[in-house]
């Protein structure tokens, strides 16, 4: 399994997030700390409130938070809402394959796939990001936590 760079790019900000003491950024602080399109972004923080991941902020002083705590956030649920489709192979999804329904393939990538899902289903945000680690902060060039 490939995860799209939606997926990507929505993990590392709700990471960006998490690692806020304030948990909240802007579209643009996000794009300039992963070097990515503000364009792209958007797209991405859209899908992330949409799925109740993120709350987003209007006005002067707005940007996005974290929905929720993030040991409330399962990895799962991330990449289950930012994929648009999970299947290791197309029969997965009913798509045509010569040899559909006759074949044991199928039953093997479907074990596969949901092998994969329970492991991200073993972790929330918490579990891979502390808030205001200095080390990912200064990687990120967003400067000390605060204190």
């Amino acid at each position: 399994m490939h995860l799209t760079m939606f997926t990507d790019y929505g993990l590392r900000t709700l990471i960006l997030l998490a690692l806020r003491p304030d948990g909240q950024a802007s579209i643009p602080e996000v794009a300039a700390a992963y070097g990515i399109s503000e364009n792209h972004l958007t797209k991405v923080a859209h899908a992330l409130g949409q799925s109740g991941l993120v709350e987003t902020i209007r006005g002067r002083k707005g940007g996005m938070r974290l929905g929720r705590p993030a040991a409330k956030i399962g990895l799962g649920e991330v990449v289950r809402a930012m994929e648009p489709s999970l299947a290791l192979v197309t029969c997965q999804e009913g798509g045509a394959c010569a040899i559909g329904g006759c074949c044991g393939l199928q039953g093997v990538m479907n074990e596969a796939q949901a092998a994969l899902l329970a492991v991200f289903d073993r972790y929330t945000l918490a579990d891979v990001v502390t808030p205001g680690d200095a080390r990912l902060l200064a990687r990120l060039g967003l400067g000390e936590p605060a204190r």
